[in-house]
């Protein structure tokens, strides 16, 4: 049974939806046959790469909000977070930038079996130990920790070896109608949209599973 999932490496309920799936993942009988694939989203791909800016002030312009109106949704996120295991350090300080490197990064891991081990060590760089993953070299430090090969990612990156992936998994999101992320589609045809509760994901696979079984018999 194959799960894509459409995420964002900026997105705090992108993390928070992956923990929250894979908590569902875990008490399903039939996970040992799920087999689920990260496809990048980018919501604001218009950013130009390398050129970073205060995440706070976008979020102040993007939702017209005030300066406290932004810390207090940040402590609120923080909680959130907390309440599935996660640590998130939404300061001021925190920046934000284009992704295409960073999920070019994660196309590259795929190929080498470390597809979710890289998007989560993106994220836990980001949310948690504030650390770019927006400058290249900080990319090929994350991806270097997670066993890839320095001169590979350097070349890939250099070369924009994965761009083009990258664009399809943008493309085909729009086709599907998706505005935002995270965006699960089980068996290409159950779709969640959101950080929802594990017991949302628990049905989507039970549904999904019953009717692939269904399938099967028939």
């Amino acid at each position: 049974m194959k799960v894509d999932i459409w995420s964002d490496i900026v997105c705090p309920w992108c993390y928070l939806g992956k923990r929250r799936f894979e908590k569902a993942l875990a008490s399903f009988d039939g996970r040992d046959d799920v087999h689920i694939v990260h496809r990048s989203f980018q919501l604001d791909p218009t950013r130009p790469k390398a050129q970073t800016s205060s995440r706070r002030a976008m979020l102040m312009s993007k939702y017209r909000l005030s300066e406290d109106q932004v810390r207090a949704m940040d402590q609120k996120m923080e909680h959130t977070a907390a309440a599935e295991g996660l640590e998130y350090h939404l300061t001021e300080s925190g920046l934000t930038g284009n992704t295409l490197d960073a999920h070019q990064l994660v196309h590259l891991a795929a190929g080498h079996g470390r597809e979710d081990q890289m998007l989560e060590r993106l994220y836990r760089a980001y949310f948690t130990e504030q650390r770019s993953v927006f400058d290249r070299e900080s990319l090929v430090s994350l991806a270097v920790e997670e066993g890839l090969d320095d001169a590979e990612v350097r070349e890939a990156l250099e070369g924009g070896r994965y761009v083009d992936a990258v664009v399809r998994d943008l493309d085909e999101a729009r086709s599907l109608g998706v505005t935002g992320v995270p965006f699960f589609v089980i068996e290409g045809r159950y779709g969640v949209s959101g950080a929802q509760a594990p017991e949302v994901f628990s049905r989507a696979l039970a549904a999904a599973h019953g009717n692939e079984e269904l399938r099967t018999k028939n």
